[in-house]
């Protein structure tokens, strides 16, 4: 859980009460586009990241950039297909925290069996 705290932690300083709105979403812009391309070019590397393989230890044991794709990619895996396409910052880090907390009560158990059960349709 630490690690995906660690990588949802500096979202929170940039979503702070002491910036405007418009500047917490271009600083918030600006994080997520550094994170892509901190990520594009540690994982361009990796040829797949087959998370139907991944538990919840080997997720919360990945490096910072790996578990920003892998969050990335989860949210819009989640969404519904005609929702617009708009990230809800404040959900995306609550979801983020979610997932680190019940995998570091549930190592053994597969991610997406995990993000099933708690972001799935029941």
């Amino acid at each position: 859980m630490r690690r995906a705290l660690d990588f949802v932690r500096p979202f929170g300083k940039l979503l702070g009460a002491n910036h405007g709105k418009g500047d917490c979403m271009k600083r918030f812009a600006a994080a997520l586009a550094a994170v892509g391309l901190l990520a594009s070019c540690n994982i361009a590397s990796a040829e797949q990241i087959d998370l139907s393989t991944w538990t919840c230890k080997k997720f919360q044991s990945a490096d910072k950039e790996e578990i920003g794709v892998i969050l990335a990619w989860l949210d819009g895996y989640y969404k519904d297909e005609d929702d617009p396409p708009i990230i809800d910052t404040d959900k995306f880090v609550g979801n983020a925290k979610k997932l680190g907390a019940y995998c570091s009560e549930h190592p053994d158990i597969g991610l997406i069996t995990a993000t099933d059960k708690l972001f799935g349709e029941d």
